[in-house]
Formats: C-alpha cells, structure tokens, sequence
C-alpha cells in the first residue's frame, strides 16, 4: 500500500454559515487559546481519544508545532473548528499507514458547550468537500469505535455507508476494541 503524502492540499480557511469557520492552526496564535479548550474538554474527551492522557501544554505545543509541516507536506490537514470568533474544537483530513490508497479520513472533536448543535456534521461535510477536491482521493473515511454514538450519528446524517468492522487495540478507555469504518464514496 502506497500512503505518500497526497499532492496538493484543501483550502487553509473555509468559512461555513452562522459564523462557523474551518481554519488551519497558527501554532503560535492559537497554543493558549487551544489548551484551554482542550483542558476544559478532557472529562467529554477521555472516554474516546487516547491522547488526552498525556495531555498537557507542552504537548499541546508540540501538536500546534507539527501542524504547518504536515500541512505542508501533504501528511496531514488539521482545523481549528472556530465558532463566532472562538475555538472550539478541531477536525481533520489525515492518511494513516491502514488507510486504503485513494481514502482519506476524517477525524473530529468539539468543547462539549458546543456540541448537539450540528457543528461536527457541518463541520465533517465541508471536510468532505475538501477530500474530494484533492488529487486521487476516491472515498472519504469516518472511523470510530462502535460505542461512540455520538461520532456515529455525524457520518450517518451525511450519507455515508456503514462500510465495515474491524478489531482495533484499545486504547481509551471507553473502547469497546471495534472500528466502524464508514465510507462515502466519490460520485
């Protein structure tokens, strides 16, 4: 399986209705702000993603550090998910080293404050509209534990196709150890 990086990137900034913005990160700009976030969202964060156990500022920075170079290089596309002004979560464009040649993945999380409103859905369609600009993406990927109802519920609403399971490591400690991969093909 050939995962280089992919040729060409998605736009930096995408401004959506109701003053919801995607925007790539400032890693400076954004580092106090974007901690703070993810400190007020650890306890609605832990159950599902494993890296908030080793969270902390550093971390943080490393993260905000590394996002222009993957960016850059075609590796990676993350978001600030921004609501009137304010961060408020982040999502992403990723390849992984099991992600099918021509799929990308989209990944997602928001303040729980913020959440319920359709954010991570209007979110996640405009990421679906940014892979499917990019060169050779054939397929757009949500994957998630089959526990996590609520990351089910967003690929469910945009049309995506229960593609299928598989066993997984856990490693947060809601994890249940099965993906559901869901996939929206290119029309």
């Amino acid at each position: 399986m050939d995962n280089a990086p992919l040729p060409a990137g998605p736009d930096t900034r995408v401004d959506l209705a109701d003053g919801l913005t995607l925007r790539a990160f400032d890693a400076e700009a954004d580092l106090t702000e974007f901690f703070r976030v993810i400190e007020e969202s650890v306890d609605h964060l832990r159950p599902w993603m494993p890296w908030i156990a080793d969270h902390s500022f550093e971390e943080t920075a490393a993260f905000l550090a590394g996002r222009a170079e993957l960016w850059a290089s075609g590796a990676q596309y993350s978001y600030a998910v921004v609501l009137d002004g304010a961060v408020v979560g982040s999502c992403g464009l990723h390849r992984l080293d099991d992600t099918p040649d021509g799929v990308i993945e989209i990944g997602y999380w928001l303040h729980p404050a913020v959440t319920g409103r359709g954010l991570a859905t209007r979110a996640a369609r405009a990421l679906v509209e940014q892979g499917f600009r990019l060169p050779g993406v054939t397929a757009v990927e949500i994957v998630h534990d089959v526990a996590n109802h609520a990351s089910a519920a967003v690929p469910a609403r945009l049309g995506f196709t229960a593609h299928l399971r598989r066993p997984h490591e856990p490693t947060a400690p809601a994890e249940t150890g099965e993906d559901q991969v869901w996939r929206l093909e290119r029309d």
